[in-house]
């Protein structure tokens, strides 16, 4: 009897709990379970607590902030996920349960589903109304555009501005348009050249916004299926133009946007009129102006017509005299009303061409300004920061250009 009490083994709970953590971690070091949520919880830690079940059973899951840092879909009760960690053991209550390391939406990848669920509440908000929609101002003098200076998609804007009017003044706010921090740079833009208009006079007004990119998978557009990128969009009093990858491609910034185009190269095509369609509608309008004038002269000669075979039937001559130096004054009144109409129609054509012409970059330093540009990159410098003694810059005048080189450096604040 003794010497089976001295051989026998007896173990604390504590010691049977740890010893079927260890069996469990190392017999299910990596598993993949599918099952629905239940029960889900996330806490202010981070941490998230739920239960995955089937029609038979259910298992306790724990997902700790590290891991879920970077999920993009929301989890919800009734969601069917599959999840990728280990079963461990708690040993406090003797309970077992998974510990999640990777979360993936069944039968559906996990950016369309982030995807699906902010769309279903931006939609619910009313951020994709049209009546929220702003229109495109035609022939706008001043456009901002947000992306970025490295990609091909502000290379494409800008030729076709150039080729199709080139005297319109461009404002470029680059950013970063993928990878970690790019959402919050592009919201940021939208946002600061907001505020930038704000300080500006009426007439110097950003009248419209260009944001997007060029084309890549759905990973690379990612940012522009941002919330924080959707909302910066929908509060921009500028009106957005949203130009994002191809023709196939949709994100929510096309969807809350005041127009989507389908490309970059679309969205100034969109925004920037023809400089010719321009001329070629000002010379119908002048057409159409002399059109006029010579029905009204057709309408008054057939008028004087009429009268003087009224006045010849009455055959009185002094009531045919009246009605001649009425008719000669109702000719004079028709021409006289009729230069005024084409002088002023002339006026207005005009002034249409010398606010085109003001637009013009060479108007400007005409009147005394100066474009000063870095060699040998040449940027634009709109901050002394940008330049350092020693520096060589080009000041395109006028007539002309200087080339200098930078002795002093002086800045303001």
């Amino acid at each position: 009897m003794n010497e089976k009490l001295t051989e026998r083994r007896i173990f604390t709970v504590s010691e049977i709990t740890q010893d079927i953590k260890i069996i469990l971690e190392n017999s299910f070091a990596e598993v993949w379970v599918e099952g629905e949520v239940s029960n889900f919880s996330a806490q202010p830690s981070g941490h998230f607590y739920f239960s995955l079940k089937d029609q038979l059973s259910v298992l306790d899951a724990a997902m700790f902030s590290r891991a879920n840092r970077d999920l993009k879909f929301k989890i919800e009760n009734g969601l069917k996920i599959i999840c990728f960690g280990k079963i461990s053991n708690y040993g406090p209550r003797s309970k077992y349960n998974l510990i999640v390391e990777k979360i993936e939406p069944k039968g559906i990848g996990s950016l369309q589903l982030a995807l699906e669920q902010l769309k279903q509440k931006l939609e619910k908000e009313g951020l994709f109304a049209p009546e929220h929609k702003r229109p495109i101002p035609y022939l706008p003098a001043k456009i901002a555009i947000v992306t970025s200076l490295q990609g091909a998609a502000i290379k494409d804007i800008l030729k076709v501005v150039d080729r199709r009017f080139s005297e319109v003044e461009i404002i470029i706010n680059s950013v970063q348009v993928q990878g970690e921090g790019a959402k919050d740079e592009i919201a940021w833009a939208i946002a600061d050249l907001n505020s930038f208009n704000e300080t500006l006079a009426p007439r110097e007004h950003i009248d419209v916004m260009i944001v997007g990119r060029g084309g890549g998978s759905i990973e690379d557009l990612w940012a522009f299926n941002e919330e924080i990128v959707a909302r910066a969009i929908y509060q921009s009093k500028i009106p957005v133009i949203s130009a994002v990858g191809h023709e196939r491609d949709w994100t929510i910034a096309d969807l809350v946007a005041d127009l989507r185009a389908p490309t970059p190269s679309v969205a100034a095509e969109l925004v920037v009129p023809k400089k010719e369609d321009l001329k070629e509608k000002l010379e119908d309008l002048s057409l159409g102006i002399k059109r006029a004038v010579l029905e009204i002269l057709k309408t008054s000669k057939v008028l004087l017509e009429n009268t003087q075979k009224k006045i010849s039937l009455l055959n009185p001559v002094t009531l045919i005299q009246q009605h001649k130096i009425r008719s000669d004054d109702l000719g004079k009144q028709i021409y006289m009303r009729t230069l005024h109409f084409v002088r002023l129609r002339e006026t207005e054509f005009r002034a249409t061409i010398e606010k085109l012409s003001s637009l013009s970059p060479l108007g400007i330093l005409s009147r005394g300004y100066s474009i000063t540009f870095k060699i040998p990159d040449g940027l634009i410098i709109k901050d002394s920061k940008m330049i350092k003694t020693g520096d060589r810059i080009k000041t395109k005048l006028h007539k002309g250009e200087i080339f200098s080189q930078v002795t002093e450096v002086k800045q303001n604040g």
